[in-house]
């Protein structure tokens, strides 16, 4: 059942960022975005970890999963070093994430050679 429920949960967020994608103006960009605020948000009001209790990989692994994981790091920094947790949280918590995003994303543009749109 834990993989049914995490491709059902999975799938609905795709399907939802999928529906803003195609009947809205909303562009790619944002719709992660919003998807990242959205796994913070639940984090912060502590509906996120029952979800992915529930849901596993299909809440943990989305944009989502990024949004909670910067949260937490927010929280944690917070309660050890007061208000300046609140800068510093977010990039301790993500930096490996985001740099791998960066190196991957660069890696990726030498090979294949991005073109803008027109």
């Amino acid at each position: 059942m834990d993989y049914f429920h995490a491709f059902w949960v999975g799938g609905l967020i795709c399907a939802l960022a999928q529906i803003l994608l195609e009947r809205t103006k909303m562009l790619p960009g944002r719709i992660m975005v919003l998807l990242v605020c959205i796994g913070a948000v639940l984090s912060f009001i502590g509906l996120y970890d029952p979800l992915a209790e529930f849901a596993g990989a299909g809440v943990t692994v989305p944009l989502m999963g990024f949004g909670h994981n910067l949260m937490k790091g927010v929280r944690e920094a917070v309660d050890e070093n007061g208000f300046i947790g609140l800068f510093m949280g977010g990039f301790k918590a993500a930096a490996v994430g985001t740099g791998a995003a960066l190196i991957f994303g660069y890696l990726a543009s030498l090979i294949f050679q991005p073109k803008m749109k027109k």
